[in-house]
């Protein structure tokens, strides 16, 4: 009898030493809060990344689609067209990923936006292109699948498909009388 009584205090000693003891206990909080904060700090940065290349892409799409505006792009053909794009992006995207479409309109009330992607998320086949003429109202879009990397951390803003987010700009306008 007098050993089991030894036992439970000693082992009611050994709990109590347990709890009082902190060594460690900060690299255990830092564990279990490890994986969430790193998950966090990936998707702010993913998003933050998404938001400057959307901004860039509809930058270069304003300054492209003012060459059409002022006739200048007049003679251009789709990929020289693509090609003056890419050439003020060519840091952020690579060119064989973006689509250009650029339709004529009769008003501005008869403005339908092209939907560059199909139903799979997949780039449609063929893009619209003409630079219009003078006094034209012109719809220029550029688009471009952004790919997605945090997605596997259970964080997915993909609007294409579920690993690319679709980045579009646009740009209305009527071109000047040249």
């Amino acid at each position: 009898m007098a050993r089991h009584w030894t036992l439970s205090r000693s082992f009611a000693a050994a709990l109590r030493r347990f709890r009082r003891d902190r060594k460690g206990s900060s690299a255990v909080e830092f564990a279990l809060i490890a994986g969430p904060f790193f998950m966090i700090i990936f998707a702010l940065i993913e998003s933050a990344l998404i938001f400057f290349a959307q901004q860039a892409l509809e930058t270069a799409t304003q300054d492209t689609a003012r060459m059409i505006m002022t006739g200048e792009a007049k003679n251009f053909t789709a990929s020289q067209f693509s090609s003056a794009l890419c050439n003020k992006i060519a840091t952020f995207f690579t060119c064989s990923g973006i689509r250009i479409a650029s339709q004529s309109f009769a008003s501005f009330s008869a403005i339908a936006p092209f939907n560059p992607i199909d139903s799979s998320g997949a780039f449609v086949s063929s893009f619209p292109y003409t630079a219009g003429g003078s006094g034209s109202i012109m719809l220029v879009q550029a688009s471009y699948k952004w790919p997605l990397f945090v997605t596997g951390l259970g964080f997915s803003i993909g609007n294409a498909d579920s690993t690319h987010r679709l980045l579009t700009a646009t740009a209305a306008f009527r071109n000047e009388p040249y």
